[in-house]
């Protein structure tokens, strides 16, 4: 039976037509061999298996060629090439600086520099993994590298280009190697797969590319390794279940129960997920990756952006169309907030399943009627003190709405506006009985005006306000009315300390008492651009604060519909509290009720601390 040899060797590319995804550096290289412009060093860098070797022994026999092709490629024909297709070149050296890396092995390698090529123009000398050289290595090779002789060229391949030293760097022509692309990855397989008469398909293909991050070496293993377990059919299930890999379906599916608000359907598929042996944590990282490729296939110009087959690209872009982008962004705060946590967790399960059942209610949180026509009605009013803010905060916007605005009492208990609304009206001024002449009709009803932020704060008014249907018109209606969908609504700081206080007694009951003291111990202030100032007195309720900010912050833009809230802190030093004494002043406090302790403490030579 034939010796089996691997694709990564195999398919190893022997020219630089055949490399992958390198062509920014396949071309400089051709175009120097044939100008004959080569430098006396040059550097590859680059992730693992993206082919700096390869290009390194491309270059290498290249250079030496008899009969360049019109494209600058090696023939393959000569005896230089095939003196080093068959291993036994002398004028091409190879060194691994991993095993090779003392003093001795790089004066041994100088001592070979001096000497000039038996056959043909250049010896060319290629250093691996040269990274790994010691310093005095380095320092004893600096020399050679700055100066070498006119036949003599150093091809140095590293993947930790930080580790060498700049001396070495400012002597060699530098090429940084890319990663792979998924495309050019995924052609590449669907080339060898054809060559050795294997079934695929290109979702297959794409997931293998997408697994090997950049690498064609780890991709051409893993394809090996799959042809042997789907009995050369590789296709898109075969590699799923070879590669342990979570797939597409299984966030497709969540996604759908979550726009649904399916909280029992997610916990099932996130138990199913977990049961076949998949980490939470990896979970939710697919999880935030799903819905950012949701979040760039709502737009046909970032689509190309996803690194996926034509097939998996389609379904992307169907769910992205029956997504919010508020729902995506909420979901992708919660995602990476959950991974931040996983780790710090105890129970990790709950941390991911909490995530997914807020997951489920984004929906209906961000689901806010367009226009709203019923008022909560307050029955108490508010403090005088909340009042004369909610008024000074109103004056912007009451100048700007155009129904006039006319102050009313509100009594402690409920009045019967039938009987007290002619005693209540306010005297009208010339021009309003002018009007009011050249109008019967509109004389009549009674001027009773409620500005937008007053709705919004839950404002004290008279209440039963369906009882004055009768008196108002359609057109009068439609004035009042406001749009409850505005992301930037005005709102007061009554309402908000509302909110804030409603909040609280959440974390309350769910037994966060240091929140709870924080959010009450000092009542926030409402500062300009809907900023709200938090006080705190130390680093840790800061560090508090910073934890349940996210939560805090989307219970009040949802509430205020207002999604430009935000949060800032005020440290202030707290004077009213007992200060640290020093070992010194308790001693001298000690002293003041007993001095025999200072002759105690001089007889047996007692140190203060």
């Amino acid at each position: 039976m034939d010796n089996f040899i691997v694709s990564a060797r195999k398919y190893r590319p022997a020219t630089f037509q055949t490399v992958v995804g390198q062509q920014h550096i396949t071309n400089t290289l051709k175009n120097a061999i044939k100008n004959n412009q080569l430098a006396q060093a040059f550097l590859f860098c680059g992730p693992r298996g993206v082919g700096k070797t390869t290009c390194a022994r491309i270059l290498a026999k290249t250079i030496n060629c008899q009969n360049l092709t019109e494209q600058s490629e090696a023939c393959g024909i000569c005896d230089s090439c095939r003196s080093f297709q068959n291993g036994n070149s002398f004028n091409i050296h190879e060194l691994d600086a991993a095993s090779n890396n003392s003093v001795d092995d790089i004066r041994s390698l100088i001592e070979q520099v001096r000497i000039p090529p038996q056959a043909g123009k250049y010896k060319i000398y290629i250093i691996d993994e040269v990274h790994m050289l010691s310093q005095s290595a380095f320092n004893a090779f600096l020399k050679t590298l700055e100066e070498p002789p006119s036949y003599a060229i150093f091809i140095l391949a590293t993947t930790e280009k930080h580790k060498i030293l700049p001396t070495i760097l400012s002597r060699c022509q530098i090429f940084d190697f890319n990663r792979i692309k998924v495309d050019d990855m995924a052609n590449h397989l669907a080339d060898i797969a054809k060559k050795e008469n294997v079934n695929y398909d290109s979702d297959g293909l794409h997931l293998i590319a997408q697994k090997a991050d950049g690498g064609l070496r780890d991709a051409l293993s893993m394809f090996d390794q799959i042809v042997s377990f789907s009995n050369r059919n590789v296709n898109y299930k075969a590699v799923i279940d070879n590669l342990n890999i979570l797939d597409y379906d299984y966030y497709f599916k969540l996604t759908d129960a979550l726009l649904a608000e399916n909280v029992s359907e997610t916990l099932l598929i996130f138990d199913e997920i977990l049961t076949h042996g998949f980490d939470g944590n990896h979970f939710i990282t697919g999880l935030a990756t799903h819905l950012r490729n949701l979040l760039v296939g709502k737009d046909a110009i970032t689509l190309k952006l996803l690194e996926v087959s034509e097939g998996i690209k389609q379904k992307y872009q169907e769910q992205a169309q029956a997504t919010s982008a508020s729902f995506l962004i909420s979901g992708l705060n919660i995602a990476n907030q959950c991974d931040l946590n996983y780790k710090t967790s105890k129970n990790q399960r709950l941390q991911v399943e909490l995530a997914l059942i807020k997951l489920c209610h984004i929906k209906s949180a961000l689901n806010i009627s367009s226009s709203s026509t019923q008022v909560e009605v307050k029955k108490k009013p508010d403090s005088p003190v909340n009042q004369a803010k909610v008024q000074q905060q109103q004056k912007p916007a009451e100048e700007i709405s155009k129904p006039e605005i006319t102050a009313v009492p509100v009594p402690d208990k409920p009045l019967d506006i039938a009987k007290t609304a002619p005693a209540s009206e306010p005297v009208p001024s010339p021009e309003a009985e002018k009007n009011n002449t050249a109008n019967p009709s509109h004389a009549e009803k009674p001027k009773i005006n409620i500005s937008k932020p007053s709705l919004m704060a839950g404002a004290s008014i008279i209440p039963n306000l369906n009882d004055l249907n009768a008196s108002y018109s359609k057109k009068e209606e439609d004035k009042i009315d406001y749009v409850s969908g505005d992301s930037r609504n005005i709102f007061t700081e009554a309402s908000m300390l509302k909110l804030w206080n409603e909040y609280a007694e959440r974390i309350k009951k769910a037994n966060k008492i240091n929140i709870f003291t924080l959010m009450t111990s000092h009542a926030p202030v409402l500062l300009e651009n809907h900023q709200i100032e938090v006080t705190i007195e130390n680093k840790i309720q800061e560090n508090l604060l910073s934890h349940e900010k996210i939560d805090l912050l989307n219970f009040l833009r949802v509430e205020l519909q207002n999604f430009e809230i935000d949060i800032s802190t005020r440290l202030i030093e707290q004077t009213d509290k007992k200060r640290l004494y020093t070992s010194s002043e308790k001693y001298e406090h000690m002293i003041e009720k007993n001095p025999k302790l200072e002759e105690l403490r001089k007889r047996f030579n007692l140190n203060i601390d």
